[in-house]
Protein backbone atom coordinates (compact mmCIF):
# COMPACT_ATOMS: atom_id res chain seq x y z
CA UNK A 1 0.00 0.00 0.00
CA UNK A 2 0.90 3.62 -0.45
CA UNK A 3 2.64 6.23 2.20
CA UNK A 4 0.61 8.79 3.83
CA UNK A 5 2.39 11.06 6.53
CA UNK A 6 -0.11 13.40 8.50
CA UNK A 7 0.41 16.25 10.63
CA UNK A 8 -1.15 19.50 11.55
CA UNK A 9 -4.49 20.47 11.78
CA UNK A 10 -6.87 23.62 11.71
CA UNK A 11 -6.37 26.71 13.10
CA UNK A 12 -7.28 27.28 16.76
CA UNK A 13 -9.09 30.47 18.30
CA UNK A 14 -11.87 32.56 17.40
CA UNK A 15 -11.04 34.41 14.19
CA UNK A 16 -13.39 34.04 11.05
CA UNK A 17 -10.34 32.03 8.87
CA UNK A 18 -10.23 29.33 12.09
CA UNK A 19 -13.80 28.24 10.59
CA UNK A 20 -12.86 28.16 6.99
CA UNK A 21 -10.88 24.60 6.04
CA UNK A 22 -8.26 24.66 3.31
CA UNK A 23 -6.86 22.01 1.12
CA UNK A 24 -3.70 22.40 -1.21
CA UNK A 25 -3.43 19.66 -3.21
CA UNK A 26 -0.14 19.28 -5.34
CA UNK A 27 2.01 16.32 -6.30
CA UNK A 28 3.94 14.62 -9.27
CA UNK A 29 1.88 14.69 -12.96
CA UNK A 30 0.56 11.24 -13.29
CA UNK A 31 0.44 10.90 -9.50
CA UNK A 32 -3.25 10.77 -9.17
CA UNK A 33 -4.29 14.54 -8.45
CA UNK A 34 -7.08 14.02 -10.46
CA UNK A 35 -8.79 11.27 -8.39
CA UNK A 36 -7.91 13.13 -5.37
CA UNK A 37 -9.71 16.59 -6.41
CA UNK A 38 -12.82 13.90 -7.16
CA UNK A 39 -12.43 12.45 -3.97
CA UNK A 40 -12.50 15.52 -2.38
CA UNK A 41 -15.61 16.75 -4.00
CA UNK A 42 -17.28 13.84 -2.96
CA UNK A 43 -16.90 14.66 1.47
CA UNK A 44 -18.33 18.03 0.93
CA UNK A 45 -15.23 20.47 -0.68
CA UNK A 46 -15.34 22.73 -3.02
CA UNK A 47 -12.94 22.09 -5.48
CA UNK A 48 -10.50 24.65 -7.75
CA UNK A 49 -8.60 23.14 -10.28
CA UNK A 50 -5.53 24.49 -12.21
CA UNK A 51 -5.66 27.75 -9.53
CA UNK A 52 -2.77 29.66 -9.63
CA UNK A 53 -0.18 29.83 -7.04
CA UNK A 54 -0.42 33.65 -6.95
CA UNK A 55 -4.34 33.77 -6.35
CA UNK A 56 -4.08 31.02 -3.77
CA UNK A 57 -4.57 33.75 -0.62
CA UNK A 58 -7.03 35.34 -2.63
CA UNK A 59 -9.15 32.07 -3.25
CA UNK A 60 -8.60 31.61 0.51
CA UNK A 61 -10.03 34.84 1.62
CA UNK A 62 -12.95 34.41 -0.82
CA UNK A 63 -13.80 31.20 0.30
CA UNK A 64 -13.40 32.52 4.07
CA UNK A 65 -16.65 35.40 2.96
CA UNK A 66 -18.53 33.56 1.18
CA UNK A 67 -18.91 30.52 3.80
CA UNK A 68 -21.31 27.79 3.53
CA UNK A 69 -19.85 25.44 1.39
CA UNK A 70 -16.82 27.24 0.10
CA UNK A 71 -15.78 26.67 3.96
CA UNK A 72 -14.27 23.66 2.78
CA UNK A 73 -12.58 23.99 -0.17
CA UNK A 74 -9.81 22.27 -2.13
CA UNK A 75 -6.89 24.23 -4.12
CA UNK A 76 -5.13 22.10 -6.57
CA UNK A 77 -1.68 23.34 -8.67
CA UNK A 78 -0.18 21.69 -11.08
CA UNK A 79 2.44 22.65 -13.38
CA UNK A 80 -0.14 24.47 -15.72
CA UNK A 81 -0.86 26.71 -12.57
CA UNK A 82 2.63 27.12 -11.50
CA UNK A 83 3.58 28.78 -14.75
CA UNK A 84 3.07 32.03 -12.53
CA UNK A 85 5.05 31.20 -9.85
CA UNK A 86 7.30 28.12 -8.58
CA UNK A 87 7.50 29.16 -5.01
CA UNK A 88 4.53 26.83 -3.89
CA UNK A 89 5.85 26.65 -0.08
CA UNK A 90 6.47 30.06 0.03
CA UNK A 91 2.74 30.65 -1.17
CA UNK A 92 1.60 28.06 1.73
CA UNK A 93 3.44 30.01 4.15
CA UNK A 94 1.97 33.55 2.92
CA UNK A 95 -1.63 31.53 3.87
CA UNK A 96 -0.11 30.57 7.26
CA UNK A 97 0.85 34.01 7.88
CA UNK A 98 -2.64 35.68 7.06
CA UNK A 99 -4.61 33.15 10.01
CA UNK A 100 -5.21 30.28 7.78
CA UNK A 101 -4.17 26.61 8.38
CA UNK A 102 -4.01 25.09 4.78
CA UNK A 103 -3.50 21.25 4.65
CA UNK A 104 -1.26 20.10 2.29
CA UNK A 105 -1.53 16.88 0.08
CA UNK A 106 1.11 15.82 -2.03
CA UNK A 107 0.71 13.22 -4.35
CA UNK A 108 3.94 11.28 -5.19
CA UNK A 109 4.24 7.60 -7.23
CA UNK A 110 7.53 5.47 -7.97
CA UNK A 111 9.38 7.07 -11.29
CA UNK A 112 8.75 3.78 -12.79
CA UNK A 113 5.05 3.77 -12.32
CA UNK A 114 4.69 7.39 -13.53
CA UNK A 115 6.46 6.42 -17.24
CA UNK A 116 3.72 3.63 -17.38
CA UNK A 117 1.11 5.56 -16.28
CA UNK A 118 1.91 8.04 -19.82
CA UNK A 119 3.10 5.93 -22.29
CA UNK A 120 -0.47 4.10 -21.55
CA UNK A 121 -2.30 7.14 -22.19
CA UNK A 122 0.45 7.69 -24.78
CA UNK A 123 0.67 11.50 -23.60
CA UNK A 124 4.30 13.56 -22.53
CA UNK A 125 5.09 14.63 -19.40
CA UNK A 126 4.47 18.89 -19.57
CA UNK A 127 8.19 19.88 -18.73
CA UNK A 128 10.18 17.19 -20.77
CA UNK A 129 10.38 19.70 -23.94
CA UNK A 130 12.27 17.51 -25.98
CA UNK A 131 13.59 15.41 -23.45
CA UNK A 132 12.61 11.77 -22.24
CA UNK A 133 9.52 11.54 -19.76
CA UNK A 134 12.71 11.10 -17.35
CA UNK A 135 14.03 13.99 -18.43
CA UNK A 136 10.67 15.82 -17.44
CA UNK A 137 9.51 14.06 -14.44
CA UNK A 138 12.98 14.82 -13.06
CA UNK A 139 12.28 18.43 -14.10
CA UNK A 140 9.09 18.18 -11.77
CA UNK A 141 10.46 16.66 -8.58
CA UNK A 142 13.17 19.29 -8.35
CA UNK A 143 10.65 21.85 -8.50
CA UNK A 144 8.69 20.78 -5.98
CA UNK A 145 10.80 19.62 -3.33
CA UNK A 146 10.21 21.75 -0.96
CA UNK A 147 6.47 21.64 -1.46
CA UNK A 148 6.74 17.64 -0.73
CA UNK A 149 9.07 18.26 2.56
CA UNK A 150 6.46 20.78 3.96
CA UNK A 151 2.96 18.72 3.45
CA UNK A 152 1.33 17.57 5.49
CA UNK A 153 -0.19 14.17 4.09
CA UNK A 154 1.80 11.95 1.42
CA UNK A 155 0.64 9.97 -0.31
CA UNK A 156 2.12 7.81 -2.22
CA UNK A 157 -0.30 6.11 -5.28
CA UNK A 158 2.58 3.86 -6.47
CA UNK A 159 0.83 0.99 -5.56
CA UNK A 160 -2.69 2.13 -4.89
CA UNK A 161 -5.87 1.57 -7.61
CA UNK A 162 -8.33 4.91 -8.73
CA UNK A 163 -10.55 3.54 -5.73
CA UNK A 164 -7.93 2.72 -3.14
CA UNK A 165 -6.93 6.29 -3.55
CA UNK A 166 -10.15 7.68 -3.20
CA UNK A 167 -11.51 5.56 -0.13
CA UNK A 168 -7.93 7.01 1.35
CA UNK A 169 -8.91 10.46 0.67
CA UNK A 170 -12.00 9.76 2.09
CA UNK A 171 -10.66 8.69 5.50
CA UNK A 172 -8.49 11.54 5.61
CA UNK A 173 -10.97 14.16 4.98
CA UNK A 174 -14.43 12.52 4.79
CA UNK A 175 -15.55 11.18 7.85
CA UNK A 176 -18.06 8.83 8.05
CA UNK A 177 -20.86 10.72 7.24
CA UNK A 178 -19.48 11.99 3.85
CA UNK A 179 -18.35 8.69 2.79
CA UNK A 180 -21.90 6.79 3.20
CA UNK A 181 -24.01 6.16 -0.11
CA UNK A 182 -26.78 8.18 0.14
CA UNK A 183 -30.63 6.64 -1.71
CA UNK A 184 -33.54 8.65 -3.43
CA UNK A 185 -36.13 6.61 -4.21
CA UNK A 186 -37.98 8.26 -6.66
CA UNK A 187 -41.71 8.52 -7.57
CA UNK A 188 -42.41 8.91 -10.96
CA UNK A 189 -45.77 8.39 -14.07
CA UNK A 190 -44.34 6.59 -16.83
CA UNK A 191 -46.53 8.72 -19.26
CA UNK A 192 -44.18 11.31 -18.19
CA UNK A 193 -41.01 9.31 -19.14
CA UNK A 194 -38.19 7.29 -17.25
CA UNK A 195 -36.03 9.53 -14.95
CA UNK A 196 -32.72 9.72 -16.36
CA UNK A 197 -30.66 9.26 -13.80
CA UNK A 198 -32.63 5.66 -12.41
CA UNK A 199 -29.85 2.97 -11.12
CA UNK A 200 -33.16 0.79 -10.55
CA UNK A 201 -36.41 0.81 -12.25
CA UNK A 202 -39.24 -0.60 -10.44
CA UNK A 203 -43.06 -0.95 -11.79
CA UNK A 204 -45.67 -0.25 -9.97
CA UNK A 205 -48.15 -0.94 -12.34
CA UNK A 206 -49.46 -4.65 -11.58
CA UNK A 207 -51.39 -3.12 -8.48
CA UNK A 208 -54.86 -2.22 -8.83
CA UNK A 209 -55.25 1.44 -9.47
CA UNK A 210 -56.35 3.85 -6.71
CA UNK A 211 -57.32 6.34 -9.59
CA UNK A 212 -60.33 3.98 -10.18
CA UNK A 213 -61.88 3.94 -6.51
CA UNK A 214 -63.83 7.01 -6.36
CA UNK A 215 -63.23 8.31 -2.92
CA UNK A 216 -59.15 7.69 -3.76
CA UNK A 217 -59.15 9.27 -6.48
CA UNK A 218 -58.04 12.74 -5.92
CA UNK A 219 -55.89 11.87 -3.15
CA UNK A 220 -51.89 10.88 -2.94
CA UNK A 221 -50.20 7.66 -1.89
CA UNK A 222 -48.46 9.96 0.61
CA UNK A 223 -51.76 9.64 2.50
CA UNK A 224 -52.83 7.32 4.85
CA UNK A 225 -55.94 6.02 3.09
CA UNK A 226 -54.06 5.52 -0.16
CA UNK A 227 -50.94 3.96 1.04
CA UNK A 228 -52.98 1.13 3.16
CA UNK A 229 -55.27 0.90 -0.22
CA UNK A 230 -52.00 0.21 -2.22
CA UNK A 231 -49.91 -1.58 0.53
CA UNK A 232 -52.57 -4.24 1.25
CA UNK A 233 -52.85 -5.43 -2.49
CA UNK A 234 -51.68 -8.88 -3.17
CA UNK A 235 -48.00 -9.60 -4.01
CA UNK A 236 -47.50 -5.55 -2.89
CA UNK A 237 -45.51 -6.28 1.08
CA UNK A 238 -43.59 -8.83 -1.26
CA UNK A 239 -42.40 -6.01 -3.98
CA UNK A 240 -41.55 -3.84 -1.92
CA UNK A 241 -39.78 -6.57 1.01
CA UNK A 242 -37.93 -7.77 -2.42
CA UNK A 243 -36.55 -4.70 -3.18
CA UNK A 244 -35.42 -3.89 0.21
CA UNK A 245 -33.12 -7.36 -0.12
CA UNK A 246 -32.17 -5.89 -3.43
CA UNK A 247 -30.86 -2.47 -2.58
CA UNK A 248 -29.30 -3.78 0.81
CA UNK A 249 -27.36 -6.49 -0.66
CA UNK A 250 -25.73 -4.27 -3.09
CA UNK A 251 -24.76 -1.02 -1.41
CA UNK A 252 -21.58 -1.98 -0.39
CA UNK A 253 -20.36 -2.81 -3.42
CA UNK A 254 -21.62 0.20 -5.20
CA UNK A 255 -20.02 1.92 -1.89
CA UNK A 256 -16.13 0.02 -2.72
CA UNK A 257 -17.29 1.09 -6.56
CA UNK A 258 -17.02 4.74 -5.32
CA UNK A 259 -20.51 5.50 -5.78
CA UNK A 260 -22.19 7.98 -3.81
CA UNK A 261 -25.44 8.43 -4.58
CA UNK A 262 -27.89 5.52 -5.67
CA UNK A 263 -31.52 6.37 -7.15
CA UNK A 264 -34.18 3.73 -6.96
CA UNK A 265 -37.50 4.98 -9.20
CA UNK A 266 -40.78 3.39 -8.71
CA UNK A 267 -43.57 4.14 -11.47
CA UNK A 268 -47.07 4.05 -12.03
CA UNK A 269 -49.03 5.34 -14.73
CA UNK A 270 -49.46 8.85 -13.42
CA UNK A 271 -47.03 9.19 -10.26
CA UNK A 272 -50.15 9.75 -7.92
CA UNK A 273 -50.85 6.75 -6.22
CA UNK A 274 -49.14 3.60 -6.32
CA UNK A 275 -45.59 4.52 -7.12
CA UNK A 276 -45.99 7.21 -4.28
CA UNK A 277 -47.26 4.52 -1.24
CA UNK A 278 -44.46 2.30 -3.01
CA UNK A 279 -41.15 4.93 -2.84
CA UNK A 280 -42.62 6.08 0.84
CA UNK A 281 -42.87 2.20 2.41
CA UNK A 282 -39.59 1.10 0.98
CA UNK A 283 -37.71 4.64 2.02
CA UNK A 284 -38.38 3.82 5.29
CA UNK A 285 -37.70 0.21 5.09
CA UNK A 286 -34.36 1.27 3.66
CA UNK A 287 -34.21 3.83 6.82
CA UNK A 288 -34.84 0.85 9.11
CA UNK A 289 -32.00 -1.21 7.73
CA UNK A 290 -29.63 1.39 8.51
CA UNK A 291 -29.07 3.36 5.17
CA UNK A 292 -29.38 6.59 4.61
CA UNK A 293 -32.77 6.88 2.25
CA UNK A 294 -35.25 9.76 1.63
CA UNK A 295 -38.09 9.24 -1.05
CA UNK A 296 -39.13 12.18 -3.29
CA UNK A 297 -41.76 11.99 -5.97
CA UNK A 298 -41.39 13.67 -9.35
CA UNK A 299 -44.63 13.95 -10.74
CA UNK A 300 -46.61 14.38 -8.08
CA UNK A 301 -48.78 17.27 -8.36
CA UNK A 302 -48.63 17.04 -12.25
CA UNK A 303 -52.11 15.70 -13.52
Amino acid sequence: MGEARTTGGHVEGGTAESDTTLVVVTGLSGGGRSTVARALENVGYYVVDNLPQALMLDMAELAMKAGGAARRTAMVLDVRSRAFSTDLAGAIRELKERGFSPRVVFVDADDEVLIRRFESVRRSHPLQGGGRLADGIAVERALLEEARDQADVIIDTSHLNVNQLRRRVEELFGGEDARRLRLTVLSFGFKYGLPPDADFVLDARFLPNPYWVPELREHTGREAAVSAYVLGQEGADAFVASYADLVNATTAGFEREGKRYLTVAVGCTGGKHRSVAIAEELAERLRQSGLAANAQHRDLGRE
